[in-house]
């Protein structure tokens, strides 16, 4: 059974190669949904797949790239919609 959540990081995370980074990792853990910059220089993430395989890839997001620092995590479960693959929006 597949889980999913969306996640909106604070910090240095853009211009810094996180969306990058962030499509690398989900891709590596078998993470669909996709990733987007916001107005305010924060991250938008939405993310589902297996349950160990999200939160590795959760606990990934909370470090990002070694050019990033994260300062806050908003994490929320939403829906799982079958979306296949991961990608920038």
């Amino acid at each position: 059974m597949k889980k999913a959540v969306s996640m909106r990081i604070y910090g240095k995370v853009q211009n810094v190669g996180f969306r990058f980074y962030t499509i690398r990792t989900a891709t590596q853990f078998n993470i669909s949904g996709f990733v987007k910059n916001e107005p305010g220089g924060t991250v938008y993430i939405e993310a589902e797949g297996a349950p160990a395989d999200l939160e590795t890839f959760i606990d990934w997001c909370r470090q990002g790239p070694q050019w990033s620092r994260v300062d806050r995590m908003d994490i929320q479960d939403i829906p799982v919609t079958g979306i296949t693959g991961f990608r920038v929006l």
